[in-house]
């Protein structure tokens, strides 16, 4: 069966929208005449009084589209504006875990939202950008199957890869896959993770793991188990203590601080958090934290501004943290 054909009337006003689209804006103003000359390229003639007609049917079907009297018309509002544009563009560009091939797609798709004037700013944003990518576009795949798994409340398996020496990605385990129950992704540290339960010795274990190092992902049938855990999951607060994503015991742990610290506790541990004066100087905060090297690394980054006063437990492995690095020294 053919498919209908549009009118002549019809394709013309269609054609209209995508030249408003492409060449109007505030600054690129159109007239009647550039409209029907636009048109011309598209193998189409119109007279200027239609454009008038076209222009009229657009506005009611929702076009925010302006008149400048006796100069000619642009759009004046889009579903994105260009400083919206930037951030999302900013965005792809800064992102490890696209590569940049794929970058290059995405944004090449985000400069379509607006004119082909203001698409040029987007262009010369990326070009100053220059940060390390992926190379691999796996992890688009990786995350359409974790939201299929998502929505279809089942497990998926995969091989987890590490990095080696000669600059590969090399599977764990010899190869051994791993079975999760996916429950959430999260963005972090310019990363993909993707956060979810798994069985350990019987007992489910909330786990994450960095997408792009995820290989050979399947769905599987079996349903996911973790629920119970992931009722009421507080992702932000799971970021908050888990520091650059590496795992440790939790613990509530006790900083005592310098008060020209507080940006950088509220930085790292956010604004809920409560503060604890203490005079004349210094404040004490209570955070949860995956006690980890990381975590005694970010700390001695810090200085002597910080100092860990509780628990005990996590004082002396502090200690011993620091005895080994002074004594590779």
């Amino acid at each position: 069966m053919s498919e209908p054909q549009l009118s002549p009337q019809r394709l013309r006003t269609l054609c209209v929208m995508k030249i408003l689209l492409r060449y109007s804006d505030e600054e690129h103003i159109l007239s009647a005449s550039d409209i029907v000359g636009y048109l011309r390229t598209c193998g189409l003639d119109a007279e200027r009084k239609a454009i008038y007609s076209d222009i009229s049917i657009l506005r009611q079907f929702g076009m925010d589209i302006e008149t400048i009297p006796r100069v000619g018309f642009y759009l004046s509002s889009r579903e994105f504006e260009l400083p919206e544009l930037k951030v999302l563009v900013d965005a792809v560009q800064s992102s490890k875990f696209i590569s940049a091939r794929k970058s290059n797609e995405l944004i090449r798709k985000l400069e379509s939202l607006t004119s082909e004037s203001k698409a040029k700013q987007l262009q010369r944003q990326v070009f100053i950008r220059n940060r390390v990518k992926a190379e691999s576009k796996s992890v688009y795949y990786n995350v359409d199957k974790i939201h299929a798994a998502i929505s279809g409340n089942v497990r998926i398996s995969f091989q987890y890869c590490e990095w080696t020496l000669d600059k590969k990605l090399k599977v764990r385990k010899n190869g051994e896959k791993y079975i999760v129950s996916p429950w959430a992704l999260m963005w972090e540290d310019e990363n993909y993770y993707l956060i979810g339960c798994t069985e350990i010795a019987g007992e489910t274990c909330v786990r994450h793991y960095r997408v792009d190092k995820m290989k050979n992902t399947e769905i599987l049938d079996a349903a996911r188990i973790g629920r119970k855990e992931f009722e009421g999951f507080d992702l932000p607060a799971y970021a908050k203590k888990t520091f650059g994503m590496f795992g440790g015991v939790d613990y509530t742990v006790s900083l005592s601080c310098e008060r020209s610290l507080i940006g950088v506790v509220l930085d790292r541990f956010g604004r809920d958090v409560s503060i604890i004066p203490e005079p004349p100087d210094r404040f004490r905060v209570n955070v949860p934290v995956a006690v980890s090297p990381q975590f005694f690394g970010w700390v001695t980054g810090i200085g002597e501004g910080m100092t860990i006063t509780g628990p005990e437990e996590v004082v002396n492995e502090y200690r011993e943290y620091l005895g080994k690095l002074i004594r590779k020294y």
